[in-house]
């Protein structure tokens, strides 16, 4: 018997063994977060994560589970990330990412946008042409993270697959007044009127000009508007 202690070579063997078992349960809690009463503490489990720590715990989707293994099975799939992409963007609107009561993204629901927007820029990397409604949801991501630089990215984008859309244009111009980008933002503005018909273009230049009085403003038109 293995345990059987009573020759020198066989207490020799026991703590080899011992020592070998220590050492796995040790790369466990390294490696995979084994025993230590945290989610997705390990190494290895922060692969592909949107890191960061935080009392929050971050609510991970079987969504994004699944996208995550896609783009890990094949990381230069445009697809794969736009589903990624998605994916982060519903799992922030989930249990403790997301607070009803101000309506409005926890720390870890913030987590999950950055990741979320790392997942665009890396979709924009590789698709050939991007997907409107894929911009459009990179725009919402980039609000909740009330980069309004990143909004007017991705409204550009929108504007390249929907050239005469002039809703596209007027928020467009809109994110870039809230951005501080005035030059894109008149560039846009004249855009938007330029393709609106006549009878919308009245309304359009009122919301335009409301846009230009300040970057709150504009923030609040688009988030009326677009």
């Amino acid at each position: 018997m293995l345990f059987d202690l009573r020759s020198r070579g066989r207490r020799r063997t026991v703590q080899a063994t011992y020592l070998g078992l220590a050492i796995l349960m040790g790369a466990g809690l390294v490696l995979f977060g084994v025993g230590t009463g945290v989610g997705g503490g390990g190494l290895l489990n922060g692969i592909g994560g949107s890191g960061g720590g935080g009392s929050q715990k971050q609510v991970v989707s079987q969504q994004e589970k699944a996208a995550l293994a896609q783009v890990n099975a094949n990381p230069n799939s445009a697809p794969a990330w736009g589903n990624l992409l998605q994916a982060r963007w519903e799992s922030a609107g989930q249990g403790s990412n997301f607070d009803t009561s101000t309506q409005s993204f926890t720390a870890s629901g913030r987590r999950e946008l950055q990741g979320a927007a790392q997942a665009w820029q890396r979709y924009l990397a590789l698709a050939k042409t991007p997907d409107p409604s894929l911009a459009g949801l990179a725009a919402k991501v980039y609000v909740g993270l009330n980069d309004w630089a990143g909004v007017a990215a991705a409204q550009e984008q929108l504007t390249s697959s929907e050239p005469n859309v002039p809703k596209a244009y007027a928020c467009l111009a809109f994110a870039a007044y809230a951005a501080g980008q005035t030059r894109k933002a008149e560039l846009a503005s004249a855009k938007a009127l330029s393709v609106s018909p006549k009878s919308q273009q009245v309304q359009t230049n009122q919301f335009i000009q409301q846009a230009k009085g300040s970057a709150s403003a504009a923030q609040t038109v688009y988030v009326q508007n677009c």
